[in-house]
């Protein structure tokens, strides 16, 4: 492919919609695909979801998941804090009786004390003692986090910067954050696995998405080192590139302390 061509594809990832956290484009195609992990984040939701009233989805995206967990709990609620994504969420969510707040991860919340059964968060921010506020007593907090080690190799892959902000967090120090909020740990997961693309074109996409992993990141701006993987991809046929995931289950205690 002539350089003109492949720029001209890029382009077409740059200009591509993308809405809510749905990554169809790339997934739907075959062009992308994760490998799994040792635990499955919606089954460890839906196991405790029997016999709840109230939960809240913290960082919903454009509530892909959530819309998913049917059916959900009377008093059920969902926060996301990209304003592009809030309405998309409130369009798919609104017919399911979901209030979608409009708040970032680490916001306090409008919501009352000991008011939920259940606080669910994938890939989200939080506070540990907002969470721990918002929980009845035993109420369960279940995240899937990434891992400060994610996605590494497509910096050095295109010589960008490493991200320096979140290098500390992994299951440990989120564990003990948690602790010192009050809540018991039920359970603690983390691995390390992969996302493996088929083109570069594609990690061009991803990289508009996950804006934050190379904040500077324009085709123009890395033309020379995009070239060179999609060379290298074109002869091996895909890349992989490593990714960071921990799961955390923790439980509010009996008679809360206030923190």
């Amino acid at each position: 492919m002539e350089n003109k061509d492949w720029m001209k594809g890029f382009q077409e990832e740059i200009d591509a919609p993308f809405a809510g956290w749905n990554f169809s484009r790339l997934t739907e195609t075959g062009r992308m695909q994760e490998a799994p992990l040792s635990w499955n984040y919606p089954s460890v939701v839906r196991q405790k979801m029997n016999g709840i009233h109230s939960l809240l989805d913290m960082g919903t995206g454009g509530g892909e998941l959530l819309g998913r967990l049917q059916p959900l709990p009377s008093q059920t609620f969902a926060t996301e804090g990209y304003l592009p994504n809030v309405e998309v969420a409130r369009a798919k969510l609104a017919p399911l009786g979901v209030h979608v707040i409009p708040a970032d991860g680490e916001d306090e919340l409008p919501l009352p004390d000991q008011s939920l059964d259940l606080i669910i968060n994938r890939h989200e921010s939080y506070l540990p003692s907002e969470v721990y506020r918002l929980l009845k007593p035993e109420g369960i907090f279940i995240t899937q986090q990434v891992g400060g080690k994610d996605n590494q190799k497509l910096n050095h892959l295109l010589g960008a910067p490493i991200p320096t902000d979140y290098l500390h967090w992994n299951a440990a120090f989120a564990v003990n954050q948690l602790k010192e909020a009050g809540f018991v740990i039920l359970e603690q997961k983390e691995e390390e696995a992969f996302t493996r693309f088929y083109d570069v074109g594609a990690i061009v996409y991803y990289l508009k998405a996950i804006e934050w992993q190379i904040p500077d990141f324009t085709i123009e701006r890395y033309a020379t080192e995009l070239a060179s993987l999609h060379h290298d991809l074109q002869a091996v046929g895909y890349v992989d590139i490593p990714t960071h995931r921990f799961l955390i289950v923790a439980q509010t205690q009996s008679n809360p302390v206030k923190k």
